[in-house]
C-alpha cells in the first residue's frame, strides 16, 4: 500500500460500500458476508464510522488538544483540560483518538459497529463500553461477534485493554489485510506525514514518538 493510502491521505485503495461509507477493496465481500451471516442470526449490523481520511483525524485531535473536545480518563468521564500536563492531554488524547496518519481506520479494513435496530429511539449512539458490555444495547451482537466474526477474517484489535488504546469492543479489523497495512507503517511514514501538516502539539509528538508507536500504535490484541 502507498503512503498516501496508510495514512488516510488518499481514497484509491478504497470503494463505496453503501453512500455514506467507504471501505478496503479487499474488504467489501468478506464484511459483506458477515453483514449477511449476521442478518440471518437476526442481527442489523452496520459501521457507524468506516473509513476515515487523515483530514477528519486531524480535525478530531487538534479539538481535543485545543480543549474544544471533552477529554476522557480511562473511566470514560471527563477530565479538566487546564488541570493536565501537555503531556498528560497527549496521553488522555491516545487513549481515545489515534495520531493522524497512524489511525487504522485509514486503511479501510477497521469499522466501529452497532445495530441501529438495538438502540432505543431516544438514545444516540456512544461507543462506549457500557453499550456492548452485558445490560447493554449491542450486549447480544457483541457475543455473536465474538463467535463468528473469526469465520470471516475479522477480529478486534483492542478486545483488552493492555496499555495503550482503550479496550473498544465496537472496533473490528479485517486481519489478513490490516496486519499488513501495520507492518508497512514505520515511524518514519509517521514522522514524514506529520512534518507536513499542522498538527497540534508535533515538537512534543516528535519528542515520544517512539513511545507512542510501541504503545498506541503496535501494542495490540493478537
Amino acid at each position: 500500500m502507498k503512503l498516501t493510502e496508510l495514512t488516510g491521505q488518499v481514497e484509491t485503495h478504497l470503494t463505496r460500500l453503501n453512500k455514506h461509507t467507504l471501505i478496503h477493496q479487499g474488504v467489501l465481500s468478506p464484511f459483506i458476508a458477515l453483514q449477511g451471516a449476521a442478518s440471518e442470526a437476526g442481527f442489523d449490523l452496520q459501521i457507524a464510522s468506516g473509513f476515515r481520511s487523515f483530514e477528519r483525524q486531524q480535525l478530531i485531535w487538534n479539538n481535543k488538544y485545543s480543549g474544544k473536545t471533552t477529554l476522557l480518563n480511562k473511566e470514560e468521564f471527563p477530565i479538566s483540560f487546564s488541570s493536565l500536563s501537555e503531556l498528560e492531554r497527549l496521553l488522555a488524547i491516545l487513549h481515545w483518538s489515534a495520531l493522524p496518519g497512524a489511525s487504522r481506520h485509514h486503511w479501510g479494513t477497521d469499522f466501529d459497529i452497532y445495530d441501529p435496530s438495538l438502540l432505543p429511539k431516544d438514545k444516540q449512539l456512544q461507543l462506549t463500553c457500557d453499550e456492548y458490555q452485558e445490560g447493554g444495547y449491542f450486549f447480544k451482537l457483541n457475543q455473536w461477534l465474538s463467535d463468528n466474526m473469526h469465520r470471516y477474517g475479522f477480529y478486534r484489535p483492542y478486545q483488552v485493554y493492555q496499555g495503550g488504546v482503550a479496550a473498544e469492543p465496537w472496533h473490528i479489523s479485517y486481519q489478513p489485510i490490516a496486519d499488513h497495512c501495520l507492518q508497512q507503517l514505520t515511524i518514519t511514514c509517521i514522522r514524514n506525514t506529520l512534518l507536513k501538516n499542522n498538527i497540534l502539539g508535533k515538537h512534543l509528538i516528535f519528542q515520544h514518538l517512539p513511545m507512542i508507536y510501541e504503545q498506541y500504535i503496535c501494542n495490540i490484541n493478537s
